[in-house]
């Protein structure tokens, strides 16, 4: 039996804000959406690779959500690290740099952290 990964899911406070983020952080696009009265689940992936990320907004959770020790993120690598690193520092959502292993966190509107690896 094999299993392959094909989306990871964040839950977002406000589903265009944070397709717009990803759109120009990351260069993910939406690919498809499912609506419901109760939440919009919307599919981003980029040019490279079938992985997809899930955002999700659900009609009765207007508070932010609570992300604990955010002890987990995703991972992008990037074939342009110098200039994806200054695109980020341009857009102000760098927020955690470790300069020894070569690599960068970036913050999206609902607190996540993602990785950016050369």
């Amino acid at each position: 039996m094999k299993f392959k990964m094909i989306h990871e899911n964040l839950n977002v406070a406000d589903l265009e804000r944070s397709i717009r983020f990803y759109n120009e952080a990351l260069d993910l696009h939406e690919v498809r959406r499912k609506t419901t009265d109760d939440f919009i689940i919307v599919y981003l992936k980029s040019e490279v690779g079938e992985f997809e990320l899930e955002l999700t907004w659900l009609k009765d959770h207007p508070q932010p959500y609570d992300l604990g020790e955010c002890e987990f993120h995703l991972a992008f690598r990037a074939d342009d690290f110098d200039a994806a690193h200054k695109k980020h520092k341009e857009m102000g959502c760098i927020c955690f740099e470790n300069e020894a292993m070569g690599i960068y966190f970036i913050e999206d509107p609902d607190g996540y952290w993602l990785e950016i690896l050369p």
